[in-house]
Order: C-alpha cells, then structure tokens, then sequence
C-alpha cells in the first residue's frame, strides 16, 4: 500500500514535468493554447511546471537514497553537533 502511495506522489509531478514540456514545444512551434495570453507566458509556465516536477521527482529520489546510504560522499548530509555553552 505504501509503494502505491509513493507512486501516486511521484506521478502527478512526473504529469506536471511532461505537460510543460508540452507548453515549451508548442510555443517553438507558434501554437497558443486557450488559458496563455500569448507564447512568452505560455513558455514560462511551461518552464515552470517543468522545473518543478523535475525537482520534486529529483528530491525524492536524493531523500530516499540518503536514507539507504546510495549517495557518494559529496551528497551525504553532514551532522551538525551542537554542543551547548557552559
């Protein structure tokens, strides 16, 4: 139930990703859809969703190996030690 609940959570940003990409493409081919007032918009919300799917799909993909220790040293997450003052 759990593998499912993951899937469900990288599935709509993976579905964001791809429909921008879909609104990049269509404005390099001049096409402007129904809610973009004109193609520069419509790119940059493409760019946008884009971006943001990519870097959720990519955190959780970090987050999970870091917890399985599948990352190189330069990605692992340093321990901070506070030591409190006397």
């Amino acid at each position: 139930m759990i593998r499912i609940i993951a899937l469900l959570i990288l599935l709509i940003p993976g579905i964001l990703a791809g429909y921008g990409i879909k609104l990049m493409r269509d404005m390099v081919f001049g096409v402007l859809q129904t809610p973009f007032t004109s193609l520069f918009v419509q790119f940059s919300a493409g760019l946008l969703l884009f971006l943001v799917g990519l870097g959720f799909v990519a955190g959780f993909i970090l987050h999970r190996d870091r917890k399985r220790n599948k990352v190189q040293p330069r990605f692992q997450q340093t321990e901070q030690v506070t030591s409190a003052k006397k």
